[in-house]
C-alpha cells in the first residue's frame, strides 16, 4: 500500500471513529436500572471525540501501530454503541432481572476500550497539550472502571424476589419497584407491555422462562399504579378522545390472513403464527405453502403459541380491549342492512359529508376517524369503500393541511388491504397523488405513501403505472433519509416494483445502487436484508449488473456469504453469480477474497437456491483454474 493509500485509510478510520463518538453522544437519556452504567460509558466515550477531530484537522498520516490501535478502538466503540442501544429501550423488567449479566457486558466493553487506549503512544501523535491531557484523563477513568464493578442494588433484588414469590406483595415493595423501574404511569405500563411483546417476537416465540415472571410482575405493578393513582389510567386529554378512538392493535397480534386480533394463535413449520381457524381453512383448501413467506410447509401440524396468546391477553387487559369472543373472520363480509361490527353506515355517511363539504378542521377529523375505522377490521374496510369514501380521500391527498393529508393517505393504505379496494383506489386516479405525497408530504405521510404504493403494487399492472408515475426516485430518497420504519417501507415498495423489468432500469438510472451498498455495509443499520434482496433482483438486469459491478461489491458479498443469515447468504450468492457470469475480473477477485471455500460450505448447507447459485459460481471458478492450467 502506497503513502497516498495509507493516508486515505487513516483519514477514513478517523472519520469512522469520530462518527462513532458522535453517535454515542446523540443517544437519548436512559430511564431504567442501567442508567448509571449507561451514563458513565456515554460520558467517557464522548470525551474521546477531540482526539479524532484534532488528528483529522492536522492532516498528518498515522503510523501502522497507531492505525492498529485505532482499529481496535473502533471495534470497542462499535461494541459500546451496540450495548448502549440494547439497554436503552426494551423491557425494563427484563433489564432489571438480567442486570448482573448486563453489568458484565459493560465490564467487557470497558476492558476492550481500555486495552485499545493502552496501545496508543500519544508521543507519536500531533496533539495539543490540552487534548492530550484530556485523553490521558479519559484513559485513566477507563482503567479505574475496568477494575471496579458497580455494586448492584440489593434492595431491588429483594423486592423483585418478594414481588414474584408473593401473591399479594406489600404495597411498599410495589411502590419501590414502580419508582426504580420507572413504571409509574399507565402509559409506562403500556410501553412495557409492548416491549415484552417485541422481546417475544424477536426471540421467535421462545423468550425463555423469565417471560411468565415478567408478565406476572407487570400485572402486579399495574394494579398498584391504578390503586395508588386512579387518575393514572387516562389523562384529561385522553378522556375526551377515548370514545372516538380504539387502541391500535400491534401488527404481530394480527393474523396475517384475516388481519384481525388473534384469539387462538398457532405456529406452522416455517415459524410464522396465524389464527388457527384461518390457517386451517388455508390448509383445508389444499395449499402446501406458508401464506406469508410462500415457503413449502415441511408438515401441517399446528403448534399453539402460548407465549403470544399470553401477550395478547396482557395487551387486551392493559388497553381495555375484550378478547375476541369468536374466531377471527377470514373473509370480508358484504355489509347488508344489519349492523356490521363498528361499521355504522349512517355514521360513515356523516363522515363522508364532512370530507366533501366540511371546513379544514372537519375534514381533518373525519379523515382521522376513517383512518382508524379502516385499520380496525375487514368489515369496516368493505363498508367504508361501498359508501364512496375512496374518491373523497384521494381528493384530500392534495390538501394543503399536512395532518389531513397524512390521515387521507393512511386511510387509503388501510383500505387497500382489501384486494377489491385496490382497484377502486387506482381507478380513482390515486397513484400520481400518492407519489406527490411521497415526494412532498410530512415524514409520516411519506412513509405511509410508500406503504400504500407497496400494497397497490401487489397487482402486476399497478407496478407499471406506479413506476411510470415517478415513484421510484422518491422511494430512493425516502430510503436514504427516512426513519428506520420509512426506510423499510421504501425498500419493500422498491423491491416489489422491481419485479417488473422496466422498473429495474428506472431504479438503476435513479441511482439506487449507491445507497443500497451503503446500507449493505452498515451491519448495525438494520437494512442489510432489504438491501441484499433488492440487489439480487436488480442484478438480473443488464444495467443493474453493470451498476452493481462498478460499486466494488465483491468484498462485502463474500463476507456475507461467510457470515450472514441463510437468506442473506442466498441473495449474496445470487448477486455474485450474476456479476461473475461473463466477467473474469469479478471472478478472479472473488477467488482472491476467499469466496471458493465459503461457496463450498454454502453449496452443502445453504438454502436450495443458495446451493444452486454457489454450485454455479464454483463451476465458473473451476473453469478459470482449468484455463490457467492449460495456458501454463
Amino acid at each position: 500500500m502506497g503513502p497516498m493509500e495509507d493516508s486515505q485509510e487513516g483519514e477514513l478510520l478517523l472519520s469512522r471513529l469520530s462518527e462513532s463518538t458522535k453517535a454515542i453522544s446523540e443517544l437519548s437519556d436512559c430511564r431504567n436500572v442501567c442508567k448509571k452504567m449507561y451514563g458513565n460509558l456515554v460520558r467517557r466515550a464522548k470525551l474521546l471525540s477531540p482526539l479524532f477531530e484534532e488528528l483529522r484537522d492536522s492532516e498528518e498520516g498515522l503510523d501502522d501501530d497507531v492505525v492498529k490501535a485505532f482499529e481496535s478502538l473502533r471495534l470497542g466503540l462499535d461494541s459500546a454503541t451496540q450495548l448502549l442501544n440494547s439497554v436503552n429501550g426494551g423491557s425494563k423488567l427484563y433489564l432489571a432481572i438480567q442486570r448482573e449479566k448486563i453489568a458484565e457486558r459493560f465490564q467487557l466493553v470497558t476492558e476492550q476500550i481500555e486495552a485499545a487506549l493502552s496501545q496508543i503512544h500519544y508521543d507519536k501523535l500531533n496533539l495539543s497539550e490540552e487534548v492530550r491531557e484530556q485523553i490521558e484523563l479519559v484513559h485513566a477513568q477507563f482503567q479505574r472502571a475496568k477494575g471496579r464493578i458497580d455494586t448492584l442494588d440489593l434492595q431491588l433484588d429483594i423486592d423483585l424476589a418478594t414481588a414474584q414469590k408473593e401473591k399479594e406483595p406489600d404495597p411498599a415493595v410495589l411502590k419501590r419497584l414502580s419508582e426504580k423501574l420507572h413504571l409509574k404511569t399507565i402509559n409506562d405500563i403500556k410501553k412495557e407491555s409492548l416491549a415484552l411483546h417485541e422481546m417475544v417476537i424477536s426471540s421467535n416465540g421462545d423468550p425463555g422462562d423469565c417471560f411468565e415472571k415478567m408478565s406476572s410482575l407487570l400485572k402486579k405493578i399495574k394494579d398498584w399504579v391504578l390503586t395508588a393513582n386512579p387518575q393514572a389510567e387516562t389523562s384529561e386529554g385522553e378522556k375526551g378522545l377515548i370514545k372516538h378512538r380504539s387502541p391500535v392493535i400491534p401488527d404481530d397480534f394480527r393474523c396475517p390472513i384475516s388481519l384481525e386480533l388473534m384469539k387462538d394463535p398457532v405456529i406452522v413449520s416455517t415459524g410464522q403464527t396465524y389464527e388457527r381457524s384461518c390457517i386451517q381453512k388455508w390448509l383445508d383448501a389444499g395449499h402446501k405453502t406458508c401464506p406469508k413467506t410462500q415457503q413449502t410447509l415441511l408438515h401441517t401440524a399446528l403448534t399453539p403459541n402460548y407465549v403470544l396468546k399470553s401477550l395478547i391477553a396482557l395487551w387486551c387487559e392493559s388497553n381495555g380491549v375484550e378478547l375476541p369472543k369468536k374466531q377471527a373472520n377470514c373473509r370480508s363480509k358484504k355489509s347488508g342492512g344489519g349492523g356490521v361490527s363498528d361499521c355504522d353506515r349512517a355514521a360513515i355517511d356523516a363522515l363522508l359529508e364532512k370530507l366533501a363539504n366540511g371546513n379544514t378542521e372537519q375534514q381533518r377529523a373525519a379523515a382521522g376517524e376513517l383512518r382508524l375505522l379502516a385499520k380496525r377490521n375487514a368489515d369496516n374496510r368493505v363498508c367504508i369503500a361501498e359508501a364512496g369514501a375512496i374518491p373523497l380521500l384521494v381528493e384530500l391527498l392534495s390538501s394543503p393541511d399536512p395532518r389531513t393529508q397524512e390521515h387521507a393517505v393512511t386511510a387509503l393504505l388501510n383500505l387497500s388491504i382489501n384486494d377489491s379496494n385496490k382497484g377502486t383506489i387506482v381507478n380513482a386516479g390515486a397513484i400520481p397523488d400518492i407519489v406527490d405525497v411521497l415526494k412532498n408530504g410530512s415524514m409520516e405521510a411519506r412513509e405511509n405513501a410508500a406503504a400504500t404504493l407497496f400494497s397497490l403494487s401487489v397487482i402486476d399492472e399497478n407496478k407499471v403505472a406506479i413506476g411510470a408515475a415517478g415513484a421510484i426516485p422518491a422511494l430512493i430518497t425516502l430510503l436514504c433519509e427516512g426513519t428506520p420504519r420509512g426506510k423499510k417501507d421504501a425498500a419493500t415498495a422498491i423491491f416489489n416494483l422491481s419485479i417488473y423489468q422496466g422498473n429495474k432500469a428506472r431504479a438503476v438510472k435513479a441511482g439506487i445502487v449507491t445507497p443500497l451498498m451503503r446500507l449493505l455495509k452498515d451491519a448495525g443499520g438494520g437494512m442489510v436484508d432489504e438491501a441484499l434482496a433488492i440487489l439480487a433482483i436488480l442484478a438480473s438486469h443488464p444495467e443493474g449488473k453493470t451498476a452493481i459491478g462498478q460499486a466494488k461489491p465483491i468484498p462485502v458479498l463474500v463476507e456475507v456469504i461467510k457470515t450472514g443469515s441463510p437468506r442473506n447468504r442466498e441473495n449474496s450468492a445470487a448477486v455474485l453469480w450474476s456479476l461473475c457470469t461473463g466477467d473474469s475480473e469479478q471472478l478472479k477477485l472473488s477467488k482472491e477474497l476467499g469466496a471458493e471455500e465459503a461457496l463450498k460450505e454454502l453449496s452443502e448447507n445453504g438454502t436450495d437456491r443458495a446451493k444452486r447459485k454457489a454450485g454455479s459460481i464454483l463451476e465458473l471458478l473451476n473453469r478459470i483454474e482449468v484455463g490457467a492450467t492449460v495456458n501454463t
